[in-house]
């Protein structure tokens, strides 16, 4: 194998990543669903997803009424039906003033709620459950506060062995290639979490799109994010790292399980006193120290 190819091959893995950011959906989706941005799971998420919608139908709207006067002026006023240019200019006080103000009561409908929505998503008061994120080079460490619970979770061993080049492993035989962890981070449902999100290195970006969630984590500087997973929504919500962040970006993935809050609180009696880092690698644990 000559070393272009070697080099195109060593590739492939990035690419499917990519590939696989843009088709992060559950698998009874389809047709609208694969294409369109999902509702997701969260109050938050639903309404952002009500929010691009309606952006989405002005949109349409206002491009039927520009396309159709712009049809029916080609097909009306054409040469070949006597149409003459006129080459006097008339100006007309009213029609501007109407053009000038039906943009801006469309812009001030769609701001308001917009406004609204963003002053939700940031509202990080009140948690019941706070999370400590912390990203590395390539991974993610988490710490639930106030616990003697944490972990690193990185990228699992059956993707990145198929990642790996001449593996020989076909990626289509790995379930969520690509989009699968050693450790997953387990939430209860019905209950507002907050992220706190920092990094060790360089800049992150924790992202879970059913969600709603993607902030940035950046060295120094706590950002938060918060989310309530609707209580008839449990399951597994599976993201990735969003901001390019180095040689392996494409395989930090996240993932997120969702369960009851009597199976989180068993869970996290399970696991107290009992971190994985070590498991998951001991010189990326200690990165997350710093």
């Amino acid at each position: 194998m000559t070393t272009m190819k070697r080099a195109t091959l060593g590739k492939l893995p990035g690419i499917l990543a990519l590939v696989a950011a843009g088709g992060m959906r559950r698998a009874s989706a389809s047709g609208w669903d694969l294409i369109n941005m999902p509702r997701g799971v969260t109050n938050v998420s639903t309404r952002i997803y009500a929010l691009h919608m309606m952006a989405f139908w002005v949109c349409v709207g206002i491009a039927v009424v520009v396309f159709g006067v712009m049809i029916w002026s080609l097909i009306f006023h054409r040469k070949s039906r006597g149409a003459v240019p006129d080459v006097t200019m008339t100006h007309s006080t009213k029609v501007e003033i109407v053009w000038t103000i039906v943009p801006v009561v469309i812009l001030v409908s769609m701001a308001i709620p917009a406004a609204r929505l963003l002053v939700r998503i940031n509202n990080n008061t009140d948690p019941q459950l706070s999370i400590r994120v912390t990203g590395f080079q390539w991974g993610w460490y988490y710490h639930y506060v106030g616990t003697h619970v944490s972990f690193v979770s990185k990228l699992s061993a059956s993707s990145n062995a198929a990642r790996q080049l001449d593996s020989g492993i076909s990626p289509t035989s790995v379930p969520h290639y690509l989009l699968s962890v050693d450790h997953k981070l387990v939430v209860p449902v019905g209950e507002k979490i907050r992220l706190l999100i920092t990094s060790v290195d360089v800049i992150h970006s924790w992202w879970v799109p059913d969600l709603g969630v993607k902030k940035a984590a950046i060295p120094g500087f706590i950002n938060q994010a918060s989310f309530t997973i609707a209580p008839n929504k449990p399951g597994v919500y599976r993201g990735q790292c969003a901001e390019l962040c180095g040689r392996d970006h494409a395989f930090m993935p996240i993932v997120v399980r969702a369960v009851s809050p009597a199976q989180f609180s068993a869970w996290i009696e399970q696991h107290t006193g009992q971190p994985t880092e070590a498991a998951a690698g001991s010189a990326a644990a200690q990165a997350t120290r710093t």
